[in-house]
């Protein structure tokens, strides 16, 4: 009975995702006024803060009685990137275990994802490894990562910077250490991993032919006017 019920939540989840997908992509078509979109995914446990720094980098707010996200939410902002208007649709995943199994259709499409730990919580850097790996074993290969150690506000710290950036290191990854309460690089760390897309999008496409490079455009999840 537990197994039949486990298996109904991920089959109601996963038809969750799909069409909440499809009504972005309506409402995006509908309102575009830009000329690059590029998805990007927050992930890591739950309470280090990936909300609050999505919350920071959109509205530029704060809310210190924020709760855990429970389903799905995402934030969209536009920036310009060489005088071109790229939109950011950048999606909030849950941090429970149970959403491991639909990670890949979170990561479908996605350009850009960023691990996100607590530097006063241990535990949540050392299950960075676990968000890792699943990453590089569900994610596409092109995808580009950036590491974020939140909470650098606080002064109870378990993490030292230096075993981030090892860690970042480690997997190949930039590394920033930031806080969503005092809006410590947060602007910085969308900014540089948006930069880093755009940049390797776009020598992409001059490389390929004008028909190779609409196509490509067209399946990564990235568009052009």
């Amino acid at each position: 009975m537990t197994f039949i019920c486990a298996w109904a939540m991920r089959c109601f989840l996963f038809a969750c995702v799909i069409v909440f997908s499809f009504s972005v992509s309506l409402y995006q078509m509908a309102t575009k006024k830009y000329n690059f979109l590029l998805k990007f995914v927050i992930i890591g446990d739950s309470r280090v803060g990936k909300s609050s720094l999505l919350l920071r980098f959109v509205d530029d707010t704060f809310d210190p009685s924020f709760i855990c996200t429970i389903g799905i939410d995402f934030k969209v902002r536009t920036i310009e990137i060489d005088g071109k208007k790229v939109k950011l649709q950048i999606w909030d995943i849950p941090g429970s275990e149970r959403i491991m199994c639909l990670m890949p259709s979170y990561y479908r499409g996605s350009k850009g994802i960023i691990v996100v730990y607590d530097i006063t919580n241990i535990k949540s850097f050392e299950n960075s490894r676990v968000w890792l790996d699943n990453v590089k074993e569900k994610a596409s290969e092109d995808v580009e990562l950036m590491l974020l150690g939140n909470k650098c506000d606080e002064e109870d710290k378990q993490v030292s910077e230096e075993d981030g950036q090892q860690l970042a290191a480690e997997y190949g990854m930039k590394f920033m250490e930031t806080s969503a309460k005092e809006a410590i690089n947060v602007e910085k760390a969308f900014i540089t991993l948006a930069e880093d897309v755009f940049a390797k999008m776009s020598m992409e496409l001059q490389e390929a032919s004008p028909e190779k490079s609409t196509e490509k455009t067209r399946k990564s999840g990235c568009f052009v006017l």
